[in-house]
């Protein structure tokens, strides 16, 4: 299993309800628990997945974000709040096979709700 130490949580509270979202929707593509669909093996397919995933955990890790400077973390709250509340996350072609990840008001709401949190911490101890 990987390593956690500098996983989100040991920084910031992720509520219970919160994680469970971020598992479902975002940790595919944003942490180091990806869980690789069968078709991942079939060429070009498992290429085009690698780059979205790879370019992912580049744009924010929640499994690496406590060693991110609190600029940093200021800086991937504010995408993933735009991300989110615009519908540019989770990709539509995430959502084609993965109907769990697709988010409800309430979800989209939560995640918000938890990201301003998160980025306001992050600017105060970045001051």
């Amino acid at each position: 299993m990987a390593s956690l130490k500098n996983d989100i949580e040991t920084v910031h509270p992720v509520p219970a309800d919160v994680k469970k979202v971020l598992q479902a929707a975002c940790y595919d593509c944003h942490s180091n628990l990806t869980n690789y669909p069968w078709y991942a093996n079939i060429q070009p397919i498992g290429w085009w997945l690698q780059f979205h995933i790879d370019e992912g955990k580049t744009e924010l890790n929640f499994n690496e974000f406590a060693s991110y400077s609190p600029r940093r973390q200021f800086n991937m709250m504010e995408g993933f709040i735009h991300q989110v509340k615009w519908n540019k996350m989770p990709l539509s072609s995430y959502l084609l096979m993965h109907k769990e990840a697709k988010l409800s008001k309430e979800q989209k709401q939560k995640l918000l709700d938890w990201a301003q949190q998160v980025r306001e911490r992050t600017k105060r101890i970045e001051n």
